[in-house]
């Protein structure tokens, strides 16, 4: 039997629970300064939260505005779809000309985290809460906008194999096609904070209060940090994905919906800028790497403002003179296109933090970072 994990179900006994109902939920816009007087939920720093998020493929008006109807034509059963799915689509408004396609649950008061000091996101666990999910194009948005074959509306439904933790469809879409399969790695594709600003913005482009990054390095274990905008914070997540590729070239991932445990803290402006230089752009630490982030109009800004972000952080963290930073990059760390198709393209670099275990600063930097959420003897945290 499948176990779908509607609103509430296997949530842990007196866990602090958000979930997506309607009224918890923004379609296609991030929280603004005039949300948080009413936010939909409170962690304190140091605390545990449990959210739930939804997907927004398959409530689409391309695709039916119906989800029971439309993933039911691809043989899920009514009650294989979750209610909150259905209530969103049915109750909450969206401008369809001016909004982003996301469900975006929040802001979740932080009380403490002022304008200046970095919110540190650990992702605890996340459970998926249905076995499927859709890939999509559309809008001409993909890499390969306005060309003859790869243009137009058009998606590809995928099954989520518990056992083998993988994803899989038919080639060709027909039934005995062969199967395609590839591995999940399920994250979170919009984590932020809210903006000072008193009109929401799109959920479609990052920015430095974070929003939709697509990292597909924020899985379990990893911690991502954001600077602060406003008092309390405002936290909010969305767009949950099974599945991504670096660059998201055809518009999405593997989009699907998922309950998030997370676990948050806040390091203070002064701290911050001790430890890591740079506090006005999001990073994250996963799986024992340094990920600096970078964003532009084009991915080559993009780029070069990754490149930037990483010689401010690594200089300041490990005392090191900015030009042997910068020829280190070239010869020792990758960097990567985030996502290629969010109007705002991001790029990142992946930083093995094992190469400065002789500086003198290193157990010192690794310990703060860990007292802020990450752990480096765990890839995969499990609850905290």
């Amino acid at each position: 039997m499948t176990r779908i994990l509607q609103t509430g179900v296997g949530v842990p006994e007196g866990a602090n629970y958000v979930p997506s109902t309607p009224g918890n939920v923004l379609w296609g816009r991030l929280p603004s300064a005039v949300d948080m007087a009413r936010p939909v939920g409170e962690v304190a720093p140091g605390g545990d939260i449990v959210i739930d998020t939804v997907s927004h493929e398959g409530l689409l008006p391309d695709q039916g505005s119906d989800p029971v109807a439309y993933f039911g034509a691809h043989g899920v059963p009514a009650d294989e779809v979750l209610d909150d799915a259905v209530a969103i689509a049915r109750e909450v408004p969206r401008d369809a000309e001016a909004d982003g396609p996301h469900m975006v649950v929040g802001p979740i008061r932080v009380p403490g985290a002022h304008p200046g000091d970095l919110l540190a996101v650990t992702i605890g666990r996340l459970e998926r809460r249905v076995p499927y999910g859709v890939i999509s194009t559309r809008h001409a948005r993909g890499v390969l906008a306005d060309s003859e074959d790869f243009d137009g509306n058009y998606g590809q439904f995928c099954r989520a194999d518990d056992e083998t933790e993988t994803a899989w469809f038919r080639a060709g879409n027909e039934s005995d096609g062969p199967i395609v399969r590839f591995p999940m790695h399920p994250f979170l594709g919009i984590t932020g904070v809210t903006t000072a600003a008193d009109a929401r913005p799109s959920s479609i482009p990052p920015a430095n209060y974070g929003g939709n990054i697509d990292l597909r390095d924020l899985t379990e274990g990893a911690t991502l940090f954001l600077p602060v905008q406003v008092e309390d914070a405002g936290l909010y997540i969305g767009d949950p994905h099974f599945a991504q590729g670096n660059g998201e070239v055809s518009l999405t991932a593997l989009e699907a919906s998922l309950r998030a445990h997370l676990h948050v803290e806040v390091v203070p402006g002064d701290r911050a800028e001790e430890l890591f230089g740079r506090v006005d752009l999001p990073f994250a630490v996963a799986h024992g790497a340094l990920i600096p982030l970078g964003l532009g109009d084009t991915l080559d800004e993009a780029l070069a403002a990754s490149v930037d972000h990483t010689i401010d952080m690594l200089s300041t963290m490990f005392s090191l003179p900015r030009r042997q930073v910068y020829l280190l990059l070239s010869a020792a760390v990758d960097f990567d296109v985030t996502q290629a198709v969010d109007i705002v393209k991001g790029a990142h670099g992946l930083v093995d933090l094992a190469m400065f275990r002789d500086c003198p600063a290193y157990a010192s930097v690794l310990d703060a970072i860990a007292s802020y959420g990450h752990r480096f003897d765990d890839a995969h945290a499990t609850d905290f």
